[in-house]
């Protein structure tokens, strides 16, 4: 039997890490073999790709660069792990996947999206995700979170307010391209009343 592919979405402070451990621990009593892997990285290739773009040292760094190292990464990923795993039967949760790299890059950047999802394309191939689960929150709840962490915010962290409010609205446009596979949960509530959302849909979307 075929794995499934579950990718999580979301600006930074949207509870991401949170919730896929959470949804990683119900799937593990369930029954299914599950691994959780993180874009960019995964893969030896990958982490040092990480590296590069996350570093604050980095800030000449090109828009077409960040790019093109985010899909660089990716189909590394896809061809080294997820590709195998899901062959395998197993689970696999993605912190961020596609859908990050036409927020980020493309809306946030303003590289032109088409662009951005011929590039996925190129380095996904037939690898696509079964549900996407969107984190969103209020603005004020999201600021909170970030404003917590911002001793250890990387490069794309201390962007300025207009680009994650560009990225916020890419998330959205891909909600409405991708109704049915992406759904959006609100994370401006306790973790445990979020985790139980995710586990509804889960359980109504995917076998």
């Amino acid at each position: 039997m075929r794995g499934r592919l579950i990718t999580f979405e979301g600006i930074d402070g949207s509870g991401k890490t949170t919730q896929i451990r959470l949804l990683k621990s119900w799937l593990d009593s369930e029954g299914y073999d599950v691994v959780i892997l993180r874009e960019p990285g995964g893969t030896p290739i990958g982490e040092q790709i990480r590296a590069i773009l996350l570093s604050t040292i980095n800030v000449s760094m090109t828009d077409v660069t960040e790019l093109l190292l985010f899909e660089a990464a990716r189909a590394q990923l896809v061809s080294e792990v997820i590709r195998p795993a899901m062959e395998a039967g197993r689970y696999v949760i993605c912190d961020r996947f596609i859908d990050s790299t036409v927020a980020y890059q493309g809306y946030g950047r303003g590289i032109d999206p088409d662009l951005v999802d011929r590039l996925n394309q190129l380095a996904i191939g037939d690898i696509v995700p079964d549900l996407t689960v969107w984190l969103d929150a209020p603005d004020a709840t999201l600021r909170t979170r970030i404003s917590r962490r911002e001793g250890d915010a990387d490069r794309l962290d201390r962007e300025q307010d207009g680009f994650r409010e560009r990225t916020l609205n890419g998330f959205a446009r891909q909600k409405a391209r991708y109704p049915e596979r992406i759904h959006r949960i609100d994370t401006g509530r306790a973790k445990e009343e979020t985790h139980r959302a995710i586990v509804d849909l889960v359980r109504r979307t995917l076998p």
